[in-house]
């Protein structure tokens, strides 16, 4: 089945927004995110330094591996399960922590649907090739 990486560029708000950006995003958005149909594996990582001293997009990284016949299929799938209330059993203490907050407390700089091409693994071969 083709694969799919889901990456989203995101940060928080401003300053004071942290603590929520980190109890909604990073400690619940993420997890809660990979309980969806076909989902594989979610994470998030935190900008530790730039490369090459090119500009980064945005400080936080999250990166869903999904298995989908499509993009479009994987899409419309996370669409109707976030969309419903009982979609997964921490949906309501995801909700609350962000009513909690007032609003969603992140800005996102960029987000879209990757389809895996290629694995290389440390030996330089390669263990995935699409056809």
């Amino acid at each position: 089945m083709p694969q799919f990486t889901l990456i989203g560029l995101c940060e928080p708000k401003d300053a004071a927004s942290q603590a929520a950006f980190d109890e909604w995003f990073v400690d619940q958005h993420i997890e809660d995110t990979t309980h969806c149909p076909n989902f594989v594996r979610g994470q998030v990582f935190k900008l530790a330094g730039k490369h090459l001293s090119i500009d980064a997009p945005s400080q936080y990284l999250s990166l869903y591996e999904v298995e989908a016949e499509s993009y479009e299929e994987a899409e419309r799938v996370l669409n109707e399960w976030q969309a419903d209330p009982n979609a997964w059993p921490g949906r309501a203490q995801h909700m609350a922590t962000m009513a909690k907050h007032g609003e969603i407390p992140m800005v996102a700089h960029g987000s879209g649907w990757y389809e895996l091409l290629a694995t290389y693994q440390g030996s330089g071969k390669s263990s995935y090739r699409a056809t």
